[in-house]
């Protein structure tokens, strides 16, 4: 098979909506499939380069078991395990690796950094999340919202809490689906297009009260209140977000066939109540597992380009 042209998922607004309808309908065909127990190896004899400057359960698991079960091999590289760790140029990284393997999925820092990366790469790299964007996470959340209501467009997704990667991601696949999100943050944690790299606000509304963006909403979603390399601010950050908990009060405001989403892992207690994350509503354990089939069908389609049944 011919390699495909080199393309890199970097942000979730690096692909269109026709590629995105693409990679939907191989990831429920590949996950029916893997129902199926029904062996599918188009990646036999590749090799998936894992990158990882930020601790990950999901993202690792997801990645290695999918490039395994796809037929390839992962390998894991901790900063510590490569001369990153002693100061090597990730250019210089990213001119060896990508002449060993046959694609690379980074989770770093900040988002030059895997930028920087790519540009000196000789095949597609991945976004395993960065301190702007996390395109993986948003991807296997819009495809369990497909999958449980359908399309999502004109839907309503009210963000509750920080304003992180996760965020701004919503953000700019609500552009690419004609979706609007909602989002409510505490004073200080606003969240802004311009942050998300969108030039508009024709999919985003701001709201101080986090009752008020739940009210009628499809889905409501969150996060941890404290991301990675922001653990300093933990204890200022559990008193201003003390009324951006999505408890079942605030799911009642929300649509009667409203879901809950949250990327994990979760604090009960803090940003999620107990009865919300574990009730009928929450679909986090589905999303959790289509991490998995989506990026299956994420690395087929930069490895192998448009694959049809």
């Amino acid at each position: 098979m011919p390699p495909a042209p080199l393309r890199h998922f970097l942000q979730f607004r690096d692909f269109s909506r026709e590629e995105f309808d693409h990679l939907f309908a191989r990831t429920r065909w590949i996950k029916d499939r893997f129902k199926r127990y029904e062996l599918y190896q188009p990646l036999r004899d590749r090799t998936l380069a894992m990158v990882f400057e930020k601790a990950s359960t999901r993202t690792r698991v997801s990645f290695e078991a999918g490039m395994n079960q796809l037929g390839g091999i992962a390998i894991n590289l901790n900063r510590g395990d490569t001369q990153l760790s002693r100061g090597e140029p990730i250019e210089d990284v990213a001119r060896v690796i990508s002449r060993m393997v046959d694609v690379v999925m980074i989770r770093t820092f900040e988002q030059s950094i895997i930028e920087r990366f790519a540009a000196r790469s000789r095949v597609p790299v991945i976004n395993g999340l960065t301190n702007e964007y996390h395109p993986c996470q948003v991807l296997a959340d819009i495809y369990t919202y497909i999958e449980h209501r359908g399309s999502i467009r004109g839907r309503t997704v009210a963000w509750i809490g920080d304003s992180n990667n996760v965020c701004s991601t919503w953000l700019q696949a609500a552009a690419i689906f004609d979706f609007s999100v909602h989002v409510s943050t505490p004073p200080g944690y606003e969240m802004t297009p311009e942050r998300a790299g969108l030039s508009g606000d024709g999919h985003f509304a701001a709201f101080a009260d986090p009752m008020d963006a739940c009210r009628g909403a499809d889905l409501v979603t969150t996060d941890v209140w404290t991301s990675m390399g922001f653990e300093a601010e933990n204890a200022s950050r559990v008193r201003d977000f003390a009324r951006w908990r999505v408890d079942a009060a605030m799911m009642r405001q929300a649509g009667p066939d409203a879901l809950f989403m949250h990327c994990l892992p979760a604090h009960r207690g803090e940003e999620v109540t107990a009865d919300v994350i574990d009730g009928p509503q929450s679909v986090v354990w589905d999303e959790a597992e289509n991490r998995l089939h989506a990026q299956k069908a994420l690395l087929e389609y930069l490895v192998c380009g448009r694959v049809t049944p």
